[in-house]
């Protein structure tokens, strides 16, 4: 969960609702993949809802404990295979976040650095006889006094030794923003007989969710105007003319109103549902 998000974030609307439903890696494996989508509804990127259950029917009932066998899970890279080795096993190893990047580029005066280069600095680094203390005190130190916008230079204990003390605002070098690109569609939200026309995805993109149809283009002749959506991704900003056809529609599964709160839809199709007359 916190791949992509905020602490703040997971903490407040997601983390515990989720153990509360699956509260072992065991329920979590049995349970369906629409069940754990629908779980995951509002945080995005659902390529990780989706690898966390497959990585769960994997490892059931326990999961591995060495950095090797845990990166070799579905969805699990380098960080996360660290973090949970360190935090959940007392590995001593180090770890890799957003916070740990930026002392160390700032630390070794880094302005672009490979993944490669910043691991070998964080080994260099690692206290091995104090290693939880060390990786809490790297977050904290991020957290708080190397912050991205506003370092406190004067009150870091790495201070005299940090190479980029001098202009940390320099460490690391920010890429240069790339122009989001709009995708425009036509969405129709078929209705018969009382009844919605949704579709399951199953392309890269929102696999496993519900959605109502779209389309690049179409006739809309004789369908009801209901509005227009906007819902922005990571890679693109999608912005949607939305339509109501009261009639039958081949190849979709239909649902009364009430099933429809039970579905996992994304946050475009949920902004749909709020224009449904």
């Amino acid at each position: 969960m916190l791949q992509q998000t905020q602490v703040k974030t997971v903490l407040e609307r997601f983390y515990f609702p989720f153990l509360e439903a699956f509260p072992t890696l065991q329920k979590l494996a049995d349970a369906e993949l629409d069940d754990v989508l629908k779980r995951w509804e509002g945080l995005g990127y659902y390529t990780r809802a989706r690898n966390l259950h497959k990585a769960a029917r994997l490892a059931a009932p326990e999961m591995p404990q060495t950095v090797a066998e845990l990166q070799a899970l579905p969805g699990i890279g380098r960080s996360t295979a660290h973090a949970v080795a360190a935090f959940a096993y007392h590995t001593p190893v180090p770890i890799m976040d957003a916070n740990v990047k930026r002392i160390l580029c700032r630390f070794f005066g880094i302005a672009e650095a490979t993944e490669k280069r910043l691991w070998e600095h964080a080994y260099a680094l690692f206290d091995t006889e104090r290693p939880f203390d060390y990786n809490q005190a790297m977050m904290d130190l991020g957290a708080s006094l190397c912050s991205p916008r506003d370092p406190d230079c004067v009150t870091c204990p790495f201070a005299a030794h940090c190479r980029g003390r001098h202009d940390p605002l320099a460490y690391p070098r920010k890429a240069a923003k790339k122009p989001v690109p709009v995708r425009r569609r036509i969405i129709v939200v078929h209705r018969h007989k009382g009844h919605y026309a949704l579709r399951q995805r199953d392309g890269r993109f929102l696999h496993g969710l519900w959605g109502f149809a779209e389309y690049e283009a179409a006739d809309t002749a004789g369908m009801h105007a209901l509005g227009n959506i906007t819902q922005k991704y990571s890679h693109f900003t999608l912005e949607g003319e939305v339509y109501l056809a009261e009639r039958y529609a081949e190849g979709f599964e239909w649902f009364p109103p009430k099933a429809l709160e039970g579905l996992a839809l994304s946050g475009a199709d949920h902004k749909v549902l709020r224009l449904l007359p």
